[in-house]
């Protein structure tokens, strides 16, 4: 087996969660498996001898909890990596659920209101990568401000959103640089940051030996994101399919690890 495995999963069909694992090194097929049942991950990679299994080094995955009771029960000297893409996802969603109950809080008129509503996305930004020279004017909440003026003066109508929003932040900026003992304690964090983003938090401190690995390691689950994406157009450009052996067998083809047919040369006209 793979020295570095990949675990996910993509919808097929009649929408069920099909499983799906890829070499973490040369982001090819593994295998695919109709469900993602712990039951049948278990009876798969218990196909393979014990040497192979002790063969595999890091397993990144998502946050999907019997992923890694099945990477624990199959490969001993495997590390669980979590993506770092899913931790900061759970952490923006976090915050903008916290932006959401805030702006509520103030009535739909008031200028408060219209900082936290209209200009949504500036919020899940880089700070670094707002416009903090160049203010534009902006009608909803009749003013001329920089991109940088909107976010901090939107975070300071609550004193939660904003230790929310500077964690976020601090957070991607620890995960892009790979500082596991800056990240150890910004998930020990202690300040008010609404209800969602401390279950967040206490997510990753139940996860943290997996959590710092996806921060230490260089793998993540950036090449299954990508092959799920060429699923999903294989699908569509099919309509659909019904029948998971068809689907199985598209997708191979489309990794060239199944011969089209060549075509039959007495139906060929001259």
């Amino acid at each position: 087996m793979p020295a570095h495995l990949a675990f996910d999963e993509f919808k097929g069909v009649d929408r069920q969660l099909h499983f799906i694992c890829l070499d973490g090194d040369n982001h090819q097929v593994v295998q695919i498996l109709r469900t993602r049942y712990k039951k049948t991950l278990l009876k798969y990679f218990g196909r393979f001898s014990p040497q192979a299994r002790a063969n595999v080094k890091t397993v990144t995955m998502d946050l999907n909890f019997y992923y890694q009771d099945v990477v624990r029960a199959c490969f001993p000297n495997a590390q669980i990596v979590i993506d770092c893409f899913h931790m900061i996802q759970m952490l923006t969603r976090s915050f903008n659920s916290l932006r959401v109950k805030v702006m509520k809080t103030f009535d739909k008129r008031s200028r408060q209101y219209q900082l936290l509503k209209y200009p949504w996305k500036l919020y899940l930004k880089k700070f670094d990568e707002l416009e903090k020279v160049h203010s534009r004017y902006n009608w909803h909440y009749k003013d001329c401000l920089t991109q940088a003026q909107v976010v901090t003066e939107g975070i300071n109508t609550s004193t939660a959103l904003e230790n929310s929003y500077n964690l976020m932040q601090s957070f991607i900026q620890v995960v892009e640089t790979g500082n596991t003992h800056e990240l150890k304690s910004l998930i020990n964090f202690q300040d008010q940051i609404g209800t969602l983003m401390h279950k967040t938090l206490l997510t990753f401190k139940h996860n943290l030996t997996a959590v710092l690995n996806g921060a230490a390691l260089p793998y993540s689950n950036g090449c299954l994101e990508g092959f799920n994406r060429k699923v999903k157009q294989i699908e569509r450009t099919a309509f659909g399919y019904s029948n998971f052996t068809n689907l199985l067998t598209r997708i191979r083809l489309e990794e060239n690890q199944y011969k089209e047919k060549e075509p039959n040369s007495l139906l060929m006209t001259a």
